[in-house]
């Protein structure tokens, strides 16, 4: 297979997909992505299982979980005869009785995810004899990925400069068009890579009420400051823009839950010692759904933390 001529992973995995295909038959070929719980789908050749780029499953239900730690084989004709694959819990949900995988691998060694295949029939043992063609296949596709995800992380920085002409001129941070731009930019890598991206939402409580009694100056000082602490708290990797009035956004790339949790908790507790009211939501990406998604539900989540926070004040008021 001739792999010059194409233009990125993509277009080389849909061609390894298709040439595993042809050459061994099996119903469904995929790349896939591993991020913690989640075996995440990033391409597919399918003919009976109805698996398409985006599906979500448990990694530890899966096949390829205990090949990628040694503990079963990459192929398996028969894979009703080797009992993890046997008794994982995907082999419960749909029909397979065959299996092929090998692991894909980042540029340090971790695990990216895996190329992997299965099918509803038993398949001959001369399969066996092609493990070194399946070896190769996925080191190619190693190779490619690790030198697009450095390619990438170029573009993202070059991105990030030109977008930081779109600024807020109250702030200096990026503004609603900036991040518009840079959220279009990474939903196209996530449905490439997979990368987990955490949003996070940050709308003041009191802008209103400060505005009506000090005057816009004080309104616009808050702002100021708040945007401020934004800047020295939020890791310069991260994208921090102004979305308008008293709303910040956060888009934190390439970021797993329990990090985003914790730079939430960072926010929230560098602005109340700063005695700045702020409602906080958090979302991470849903690769079913898109970046997009995952904005909007941050925003109900910080709506939905705003009404909590103000009925804990109206049910605990301050002190006299």
């Amino acid at each position: 297979m001739d792999v010059h001529g194409f233009k990125n992973f993509q277009e080389v995995g849909q061609s390894v997909l298709k040439f595993l295909h042809a050459r061994y038959g099996f119903d469904l070929w995929m790349i896939t992505r591993v991020e913690d719980k989640d075996w995440i789908v990033l391409q597919s050749e399918d003919y009976a299982y109805d698996v398409k780029p985006g599906h979500v499953f448990c990694w530890e239900d899966s096949f390829c979980s205990h090949m990628v730690k040694g503990k079963a084989p990459c192929i398996a004709p028969r894979s009703e005869e080797i009992p993890l694959y046997a008794n994982a819990p995907i082999a419960q949900q749909v029909p397979i009785k065959a299996y092929i995988g090998q692991p894909l691998y980042h540029e340090d060694g971790s695990i990216f995810g895996t190329i992997c295949a299965v099918d509803p029939q038993p398949q001959p043992k001369s399969l066996l004899d092609e493990a070194l063609l399946i070896e190769q296949m996925a080191a190619l596709l190693s190779y490619i990925l690790q030198a697009e995800l450095r390619a990438s992380a170029q573009l993202r920085q070059v991105e990030r400069l030109q977008v930081e002409a779109l600024t807020d001129h109250l702030t200096s941070l990026v503004n609603r068009r900036g991040w518009d731009h840079v959220i279009d930019a990474e939903e196209a890598r996530c449905k490439l890579y997979g990368h987990p991206i955490a949003v996070i939402i940050i709308d003041l409580n009191d802008l209103k009420i400060l505005n009506d009694r000090e005057g816009h100056a004080a309104g616009d000082q808050l702002i100021r400051s708040t945007a401020n602490i934004l800047k020295h708290i939020i890791p310069t990797e991260y994208l921090v823009a102004r979305l308008g009035g008293d709303e910040f956004g956060v888009l934190c790339t390439e970021t797993h839950h329990d990090e985003a949790e914790q730079l939430v908790q960072t926010i929230f507790s560098t602005l109340e010692h700063e005695k700045i009211s702020a409602a906080v939501g958090l979302a991470m990406r849903d690769p079913s759904k898109g970046l997009s998604e995952a904005t909007i539900q941050a925003d109900l989540n910080m709506y939905r933390n705003k009404r909590q926070r103000s009925q804990q004040s109206r049910f605990n008021p301050e002190p006299n």
